[in-house]
C-alpha cells in the first residue's frame, strides 16, 4: 500500500490549531453543563429544564443552549474552515481566527447578552461559505 504525500505548507498547521482549539472549547462548555445540571438539579436523560419543574430552569437552559448551539454549528465550520483555509493557501493569503465571544455569552443566564455579539456569527459563516462557494468556482474554471 502506498503513502499519501500531503502537499500543504506547514502554516495550514493554523488550521487545524483552530480545529482542535474549537474541540477543546467544546469539551469545556459540556463541562459547564455537567456542573449545570448538579448545581440546578436537572438530571441526565433531561435536556432542558422546564420552569414550571425547576426554578433555575432558565439559567441551566442558557448553558446547555450555548452548548447546542456550538454542536450545531461545529459540522458547517469544520469543512468550511478546511476549504477556505485551502483557498486562503493558494491565494498565499492570511490565516483568520475563529470569534468564540458567543459561546460564552449563551451561558451568561441572560439571553439578551447573546444578541449584541451573536447576531454576527451567521454573518461569519455566511462570509465563508461565499468564499468557499467563490473558491469551488473558481476550482472548476
Amino acid at each position: 500500500m502506498a503513502g499519501v504525500e500531503l502537499l500543504l505548507p506547514k502554516e495550514y498547521g493554523y488550521v487545524a490549531f483552530v480545529l482542535v482549539f474549537d474541540c477543546l472549547s467544546n469539551l469545556w462548555m459540556a463541562a459547564q453543563v455537567g456542573k449545570a445540571r448538579k448545581r440546578f438539579k436537572v438530571p441526565y436523560p433531561t435536556l432542558y429544564a422546564l420552569e414550571s419543574e425547576n426554578k433555575d430552569a432558565k439559567l441551566f437552559n442558557c448553558v446547555q443552549r450555548g452548548h447546542q448551539h456550538s454542536l450545531e454549528m461545529m459540522p458547517m465550520f469544520f469543512m468550511l474552515m478546511v476549504l477556505e483555509h485551502l483557498q486562503i493557501l493558494e491565494r498565499k493569503a492570511t490565516v483568520h481566527p475563529k470569534n468564540l465571544s458567543n459561546r460564552l455569552r449563551y451561558s451568561t443566564g441572560v439571553p439578551q447578552k447573546r444578541q449584541t455579539m451573536g447576531k454576527y456569527g451567521h454573518l461569519a459563516l455566511l462570509g465563508l461559505m461565499i468564499s468557499t462557494i467563490s473558491f469551488g468556482v473558481s476550482l472548476l474554471l
